[in-house]
């Protein structure tokens, strides 16, 4: 696809999103990229850019933001029901042919909702783009068909590792060992002494699981450990897993989305493991976001998604490479 094309294709995509979400009432809105404290999650490194008052001496330390969701969920708790974004967000040091360090994404929160109505939200939303693109909802990935029509395969996590690496990742209660024992029992990577139960998780997962979702039918990977609930709630009915899902299709992971959690005291608590997990791995240690937390218990109960666009557009014209589906790459300045 020539440069050209790439634009056409992206201003039809963006032009089907507004469609999508104004039919159904949601607001366009716009967040700042430069922030004062950046998403904590342990493996996204933010691009510092500090900011030098005209005429004054120290420099304030701002970063550019990796996902608009801490000023989203600002919005929500103001009383904005049903939002949308199409953010650039940045990541640094992510460079592959799936990742670039400047990217689209596109976010979206719905009010008196959970992860399953948003996970409903999504797959009418892919749907109607496919066909606003390639007027059908047949598209071909990986050198197969896949179908982009509601209703997608939902597989909880638990299911995932029990059918696929013989895993009971319910019984580990986040624990390290005995991951780690059951990983040695099926004769499994058991990885190195230092590594975290996220380590572990996702070495099995990446070599395991991811390869055999999403392929005739996108795949919402639902019900993530407890450990590794980032903003999501718990699930009331089993608090070893929480409310939060991934979206696979075609070899490609789109989205990643929560029922969210309003609970500031243990929004904090995570908040503050991240920061220390950060430093003992030797990455920055950001500040957390106050303002954040002082807008969370006045969050109705909500859903919401981050979902990359330049993907789905790569899923929805068959490129094999990030770098395709976009005007100026990470290429031209490595």
């Amino acid at each position: 696809m020539n440069r050209r094309d790439a634009a056409r294709a992206r201003a039809r995509l963006q032009a089907a999103v507004r469609t999508f979400f104004a039919a159904r009432e949601f607001e366009e809105v716009e967040t700042p990229c430069l922030v004062s404290a950046p998403g904590m999650e342990p493996h996204i490194d933010a691009f510092e850019a500090p900011f030098l008052l005209e005429g004054s001496g120290a420099a304030r330390p701002l970063w550019l933001h990796s996902s608009p969701e801490y000023a989203m969920k600002r919005l929500l708790a103001e009383g904005f029901p049903r939002i949308f974004q199409l953010a650039r967000v940045f990541r640094n040091g992510e460079v592959s042919a799936t990742h670039n360090p400047e990217f689209t994404m596109l976010e979206f929160y719905r009010g008196e909702t959970d992860y399953r109505g948003i996970m409903a939200d999504l797959e009418e939303l892919m749907g109607f783009c496919a066909r606003e693109l390639t007027f059908g909802t047949r598209v071909r990935a990986g050198g197969r068909e896949l179908e982009l029509s509601a209703p997608f395969e939902r597989l909880t996590v638990a299911d995932a590792f029990r059918t696929r690496v013989g895993i009971d990742i319910g019984a580990c209660g986040g624990g390290v060992a005995e991951l780690r024992s059951q990983l040695i029992g099926r004769g499994l990577d058991e990885g190195r002494a230092d590594d975290s139960f996220e380590d572990l998780f996702f070495r099995a997962f990446l070599q395991h699981i991811e390869p055999t979702i999403g392929l005739g039918r996108p795949t919402y990977l639902v019900d993530w450990p407890a450990p590794m609930a980032a903003l999501s709630k718990v699930k009331a009915s089993d608090t070893r897993f929480a409310e939060r899902f991934e979206l696979y299709a075609g070899g490609l992971e789109l989205a990643n989305g929560f029922s969210e959690l309003t609970d500031a005291a243990e929004q904090r608590r995570r908040l503050e493991e991240e920061r220390a997990l950060r430093q003992h791995m030797g990455r920055p240690a950001y500040p957390l976001d106050e303002r954040f937390l002082a807008a969370l218990p006045h969050m109705p109960e909500a859903g919401g998604v981050a979902v990359g666009l330049d993907r789905l557009l790569m899923l929805l014209t068959g490129a094999a490479a990030i770098e395709e589906v976009l005007l100026f790459p990470a290429k031209e300045f490595l």
